[in-house]
C-alpha cells in the first residue's frame, strides 16, 4: 500500500450541502477502489491563484489516503467529470 494525498479544488459558487456531497463523494470513489483515507483537511475558502471559470476564489480540501498504485488512476479519472470540482491533483507521499 502506497500513501496518496489528493488536493481537490471545489467551486465556491455552490451551496454549503452541495459541497459537503461532492467531498463525500470523492470520498467514496477513494473507498470505492480499495483506498482506506486516513486523513481530510478543509482549508476553506481561499484565493485562486488565476481565475478558474470566472472564479476568483474556491474551497480546499486535501484528503490523505493508502492505496495500492492503480487507485489514483481511478479516482482522478471519477472526479474529473465531477462538475463542481475545478482542479484536483494526486500525489504519492515519499516513505520516510
Amino acid at each position: 500500500m502506497n500513501k496518496y494525498e489528493l488536493a481537490v479544488v471545489v467551486s465556491a459558487k455552490i451551496e454549503d450541502e452541495e459541497r459537503a456531497a461532492t467531498i463525500e463523494t470523492v470520498k467514496a470513489v477513494i473507498e470505492r477502489f480499495g483506498g482506506k483515507i486516513t486523513n481530510v483537511d478543509e482549508w476553506g475558502k481561499k484565493k485562486l491563484a488565476y481565475e478558474v471559470q470566472k472564479m476568483k476564489e474556491a474551497f480546499y480540501y486535501f484528503i490523505q489516503f493508502d492505496a495500492e498504485s492503480t487507485t489514483p488512476v481511478e479516482v482522478e479519472n471519477r472526479i474529473r467529470i465531477m462538475d463542481n470540482v475545478i482542479r484536483y491533483l494526486c500525489v504519492r507521499q515519499d516513505e520516510e
